[in-house]
């Protein structure tokens, strides 16, 4: 698949959080975990790798030999359990580059993405996979150029650390900042400057309010944040679009659908992410894959 020089678009492969949600109460808006393909510039640019990446990977079968560039936020199993199934990567015509921030307790993208591919756990070890696969440790706050694409990061608010991106090329941008927790007193500087003037800020916004001050059931410190705190910060940093994101595996359709109408209510130009959305980040129009 030729990926066109003057292309900016945004598809969803996973939006779900935490663990891949089959089942037809989620159908509508998709059960699988975290992935997101970026084709900018004539590049292909993946983040994260739950399961929604097995889809991706199904799908670019048919446009071998493909050149991507892997970004993971961090390892929790839901943003790197679909790696494993990623058919492209067992073929040796394919190259892909992979970047990930240094874990907290020293092991690389490289490392965590292998562990979990180790018996007993996993059959095959990732060194069978016969794609031309390159490693590369980021630092916090380092600046990745991939062609006249720019992809920065910048440290969330997570357990077990994790990091968002933004993707910049000719005058504009999208933010993708998932896994993040909200202060109860400030709105994150991180993110705020990840989604400065954003073309899409694509937020995780797992819980609502009610949910995450529940004084029964609280998930304060559980590291994900709420669709209040996200148009918050989209107010805040100007975005032109506001994407809910990493849903909760509680949340049927039903329960998003409302979620997404009580939201457009505060930020009228906001959608909720869903499995086989694409859009343009020049219109800002969503279509179907």
């Amino acid at each position: 698949m030729t990926i066109e020089n003057n292309q900016f678009t945004v598809h969803f492969w996973g939006v779900r959080g935490s663990i891949a949600s089959p089942g037809p109460e989620t159908v509508r808006y998709g059960g699988n975990t975290p992935c997101l393909e970026i084709r900018v510039g004539g590049q292909r640019l993946i983040f994260d790798g739950g399961t929604g990446l097995r889809v991706l990977g199904q799908h670019l079968l048919a446009h071998t030999p493909i050149k991507a560039h892997l970004f993971f936020t961090h390892s929790h199993w839901d943003h790197i359990q679909g790696f494993p199934f990623f058919t492209p990567a067992f073929i040796p015509s394919n190259h892909f580059r992979i970047h990930g921030v240094i874990a907290p307790d020293g092991s690389t993208i490289e490392q965590r993405l292998s562990g979990q591919m180790l018996h007993p756990n996993f059959p095959i070890p990732l060194q069978i996979m016969g794609a031309s696969m390159e490693f590369f440790d980021l630092e916090v706050g380092e600046k990745v150029d991939i062609g006249d694409v720019v992809v920065e990061n910048a440290l969330l608010n997570h357990p077990g650390e994790a990091v968002g991106y933004r993707i910049n090329w000719q005058g504009h941008s999208v933010a993708y900042v998932t896994d993040t927790e909200h202060y109860p007193d400030r709105l994150d500087e991180n993110v705020l400057k990840l989604a400065d003037q954003a073309d899409i800020l694509i937020y995780d916004a797992t819980y609502t309010d009610e949910e995450y001050y529940s004084p029964r059931y609280s998930k304060v410190g559980w590291g994900h944040s709420t669709w209040q705190e996200g148009v918050k910060l989209a107010t805040a940093a100007g975005v032109k679009q506001f994407i809910i994101f990493h849903h909760d595996p509680l949340h049927n359709d039903a329960f998003l659908d409302a979620v997404a109408a009580a939201a457009v209510e505060k930020f009228p130009n906001t959608l909720m992410a869903q499995e086989g959305m694409v859009l343009s980040v020049m219109d800002e129009s969503p279509a179907s894959r």
